[in-house]
């Protein structure tokens, strides 16, 4: 796996990650207050839910800023192509380079990505060989704080008692 940073200079990926980051800041700060900590004090929930809660968050973050910065698999300017394996090489019509035949020229970032999957503007990078892992790593860990938020929302509606009017 690459260990290059790569940053992408587009600016519908800067949006959707600045609307990423809110939505987590707004979701690591108001969950809590509402929901975690007034459940906590009343003896609801235990501080593994809320540590849980964290965590999860945590890595909810940094696998968005791994998969962000990370190399995709950017092919290098003049790449040195073994002989016997020419035949599996092709000519980039758009940047004019040699590529692997699995590689794709990427529009929004301007160059060729080995396997590359597609250019996704939450993460503003393309999803290549490289960073494919880090990308499902993100997928999963939004998936496991969302369901997580789903259940504490779920238990404080429906099955947690009502909280006392000084936490209300």
């Amino acid at each position: 796996m690459g260990q290059r940073i790569h940053f992408v200079v587009d600016p519908q990926g800067w949006c959707c990650m600045g609307l990423i980051i809110f939505v987590w800041l707004y979701n690591t700060i108001f969950i809590p207050k509402v929901i975690l900590f007034p459940h906590y004090e009343e003896g609801n929930i235990s501080v593994v839910a809320v540590l849980c809660y964290y965590f999860c968050s945590l890595f909810c973050i940094a696998s968005l800023f791994r998969a962000s910065v990370a190399d995709p698999g950017k092919l290098p300017e003049n790449p040195k192509i073994p002989i016997t394996e020419r035949e599996y090489w092709e000519l980039c019509n758009k940047c004019n380079m040699m590529r692997p035949k699995r590689s794709h020229h990427c529009s929004r970032c301007g160059h060729c990505v080995r396997r590359m999957d597609h250019h996704c503007p939450w993460i503003n990078n393309c999803v290549g060989e490289d960073n494919h892992w880090l990308f499902l790593q993100l997928c999963f860990y939004t998936q496991i704080l969302s369901s997580y938020t789903l259940i504490l929302d779920f238990c404080h509606y429906y099955y947690f008692l009502p909280l006392k009017k000084e936490n209300w």
